[in-house]
């Protein structure tokens, strides 16, 4: 049975190969973007099967957000499956070295208030507004015969748990939505939504491509015994699985994702 799917920062890496893990399967995908529409419509023109479609929305914009949930919801009839993927960190150059980010001892008061403000209000309350957003239509709306009520799945990463010196508000939002997820989790499961979160290290994607190929690429490699870093498409075929009905008894897990590189 076809499902329909809602992606977040679904126009490149990740969230793109997420999109085609489920289009493979056979489920129809609204691929979510804030503003790259071009690079959305051609991760959607790739995408195998019919009914796919590109909505754009700003997740730190709460007032646009029913509106990202209305259309989609429209296009696909029902919104069987959510990936709350979408996230940013800022990555400007920090004064006087070569890291980027927001480390505390090199970032002025303005610019640190300013930072948590907009990572927050995209990477936590933005998920949590669409999570809201969708988990009501889930509820208020019967899915098709032989289909679950509903799946969500966060995309949090493995910085919640081992620290993010140099983006620590990209660090802290993420343990926020790995909480959120639990709370929801307990909160949907008397009506059968099950709501998971995988938190992945590091992923090859093109958004990363300079650090693996800079001076600091091996030793980020090193990071893991098995002496690289993830795909895009495996931690894709992750979320597909979290989003199953095989994975259903997982409903409230945080799944760690990367390689071996962090355990705790």
């Amino acid at each position: 049975m076809s499902r329909g799917v809602l992606i977040t920062g679904a126009s490149r890496g990740v969230g793109a190969a997420a999109a085609y893990a489920f289009a493979t399967a056979g489920d129809r995908v609204v691929l979510h973007c804030r503003g790259a529409v071009e690079r959305a419509e051609q991760v959607r023109a790739g995408l195998p099967g019919d009914g796919h479609a590109v909505v754009a929305a700003d997740l730190g914009d709460p007032a646009a957000i029913p509106a990202l949930v209305g259309d989609s919801a429209a296009v696909l009839g029902r919104i069987d499956v959510l990936v709350n993927n979408a996230a940013m960190f800022v990555d400007e150059p920090v004064a006087g070295s070569r890291r980027v980010g927001h480390p505390l001892p090199e970032t002025s008061y303005e610019d640190w208030v300013a930072t948590w403000r907009r990572t927050l209000a995209v990477n936590l309350e933005g998920a949590a507004h669409v999570t809201w957003c969708v988990a009501r239509q889930m509820l208020d709306q019967a899915p098709a015969d032989g289909v679950r009520r509903g799946a969500i799945v966060n995309v949090g990463s493995r910085g919640a748990y081992r620290g993010e010196p140099d983006v620590p508000a990209y660090g802290a939002s993420k343990a926020g939505l790995h909480a959120l997820g639990q709370s929801l989790a307990a909160s949907l499961a008397p009506h059968d939504i099950s709501v998971t979160s995988i938190a992945p290290g590091f992923i090859a994607t093109d958004m990363t491509e300079a650090f693996l190929t800079g001076p600091g690429g091996d030793a980020i490699r090193a990071q893991s015994p098995f002496g690289r870093v993830a795909t895009a498409e495996e931690v894709g075929q992750a979320i597909h699985w979290l989003a199953s009905p095989e994975a259903n008894w997982a409903s409230g897990a945080v799944l760690d994702y990367n390689g071996a590189s962090y355990l705790h």
